[in-house]
């Protein structure tokens, strides 16, 4: 498939394995892995982050597998998921970032370019997400706001 804002094709990398069951010498004890996942979002760890570590420390190759279940849905059971969507807070938190640099070097075109194509995956994001209603129905994206929206 081709990149988004490039006329670029994809690069060949390794894919996980298909499996419908997690393997046997996996940790697929369930009630330790939900406790887990509840304490590390608990201790302020993302999503992600929480999957890696899983994976790494505790021999989990996938939760969805071992659980039946993703991290999110795991959150979302247990009251802890936050106001916005981990995918969409990474890019704000891009672009925040670039308005930053750009607010020192006001020169820099190709960090221009990357800001509007940053905010344009932000607002293509947050329209899905609104139509899905993750997201409240008249929810926006504003650069000057965006600052005091991550912080909640």
């Amino acid at each position: 498939m081709a990149r988004m804002h490039a006329r670029r094709r994809g690069i060949s990398r390794s894919v996980r394995p298909y499996r419908i069951s997690a393997p046997e010498w996996s940790n697929t004890d369930k009630d330790t892995i939900i406790k887990q996942v509840v304490d590390m979002k608990k201790e302020g760890f993302s999503s992600a982050r929480i999957g890696l570590v899983l994976r790494d420390k505790f021999g989990v190759p996938s939760v969805k597998l071992a659980t039946g279940k993703r991290v999110d849905e795991i959150l979302r059971e247990n009251g802890l998921e936050s106001s916005i969507p981990e995918d969409l807070r990474n890019l704000i938190e891009k672009a925040l970032g670039l308005r930053k640099h750009l607010t020192e070097n006001k020169k820099d075109l190709h960090n221009k370019r990357q800001l509007n194509l940053t905010e344009a995956k932000v607002r293509r994001l947050v329209k899905y997400y609104v139509k899905s209603k993750r997201l409240p129905a008249g929810w926006l994206y504003k650069p000057e706001t965006a600052e005091i929206l991550l912080s909640r």
